[in-house]
């Protein structure tokens, strides 16, 4: 951080582009791995990430909004960006412009963006998305036939992916419910084979059907909070056959000042916390105006020269407290001194996936609230 800097999430690029590879390997020598970097890379920094990504090897991205795919193509970023969430037919021209690959679920999108193409004498790259049970968005698969009919008849279109996506892939208990849209999908797949080229992507695995249903790879997969170093269903360590991921994100404040209160002294708004004892807290400046929630007051810990102590009282819009009475050195701590919010300090680990326990959340969430509030700095 800087010196007039108080909160910064710290991004390791290295453990970015490590987890990757790992990825990769799992996924196989004939799998494609999509690196997912919309929600600006799960708050990480789209353009940043995707960069070191294309030098780990990454080809294709993924994005929710066709203003995320043009500002990787104005930040130089090459390879194919599919447009996730789709498009409107008003946003055409730009797909065009842009050699973006949109992901396609409407039949007048579908011809405007014809009518662009040829105009532009370009072909344009597109992915037809089918709902074996997500309930979200693609069209029934009994549609698929005249969709894929649809793309497969017009000029400037070229039926390039066709893709799903699994609800529940993280859920061991639902593991037949899963079976059963893998199936439905392979039904699709057979039914519109003759409408695709033989080099289209298919794709229906996320992080978790990737890691944990081997049969939901096909030629490509979605990797995205797996390379922020997460599992999807929230294990702390790998198991066989998963693999080894690391934490990229590391969410750090400081001391801004120290302090000693006496037995029965409230703790910030509604007094919430009254100290039993004589205590030392450490003020800090993070609040939730810096994405560290109101939930989190009086469950949180935080790290301070590598021990845990807990938040303590409510957090505040711009400040919270720790107690650190019980610190073995806390008469020697200072203001300016590091506090680990998120990440590793010393031989201790506060993860996503806990703070996502302490707000009832998951840890998707949590980097996006750290990552989109913060200013980042990038190692390696």
């Amino acid at each position: 951080m800087t010196a007039d800097s108080f909160n910064a999430v710290e991004i390791d690029l290295a453990a970015l582009r490590e987890n990757y590879a790992n990825i990769q390997a799992v996924a196989g020598a004939g799998v494609r791995v999509m690196a997912v970097v919309k929600a600006d890379a799960y708050g990480h920094g789209m353009v940043a990430a995707a960069r070191s990504l294309w030098e780990a090897g990454a080809r294709t991205f993924g994005v929710a909004e066709i203003e995320e795919g043009i500002a990787l193509r104005q930040a130089g970023v090459g390879g194919e960006i599919v447009i996730l969430l789709g498009i409107l037919p008003a946003a055409a021209p730009e797909i065009v412009r842009h050699d973006l690959t949109p992901v396609l679920f409407d039949l007048e999108t579908v011809a405007e963006l014809s009518r662009r193409a040829v105009a532009a004498q370009k072909e344009v790259d597109v992915h037809l998305k089918v709902d074996v049970g997500m309930g979200r968005l693609g069209i029934a698969p009994e549609q698929a036939v005249v969709f894929a009919s649809a793309i497969a008849g017009l000029p400037g279109l070229r039926l390039a992916g066709l893709l799903s996506h699994l609800p529940m892939a993280d859920q061991p208990e639902a593991a037949a419910a899963t079976a059963g849209q893998l199936a439905l999908f392979n039904r699709v797949l057979a039914q519109v084979a003759a409408l695709a080229p033989a080099d289209r992507f298919v794709h229906i695995a996320n992080s978790a059907g990737l890691l944990y249903h081997p049969a939901s790879r096909f030629n490509m997969v979605r990797a995205g909070i797996s390379l922020y170093g997460c599992y999807p269903d929230g294990a702390a360590v790998p198991v066989a056959g998963r693999p080894v991921l690391r934490p990229v994100m590391r969410f750090v404040s400081r001391v801004l000042q120290v302090k000693e209160l006496p037995a029965g002294a409230g703790i910030s708004y509604g007094h919430t916390f009254v100290t039993s004892r004589p205590t030392r807290l450490a003020v800090l400046p993070v609040g939730y105006d810096d994405g560290y929630l109101r939930r989190l007051s009086n469950r949180a810990v935080v790290l301070i020269r590598g021990q845990r102590m807990p938040i303590c009282g409510r957090v505040c819009m711009n400040a919270c407290m720790a107690d650190i009475t019980d610190l073995p050195d806390a008469a020697t701590v200072k203001p300016g001194d590091e506090v680990v919010l998120m990440g590793c300090q010393g031989d201790e680990e506060i993860d996503a996936d806990q703070v996502a326990a302490w707000l009832e959340t998951i840890s998707y969430e949590v980097l996006c609230l750290f990552g989109n509030r913060n200013r980042r700095i990038y190692r390696n």
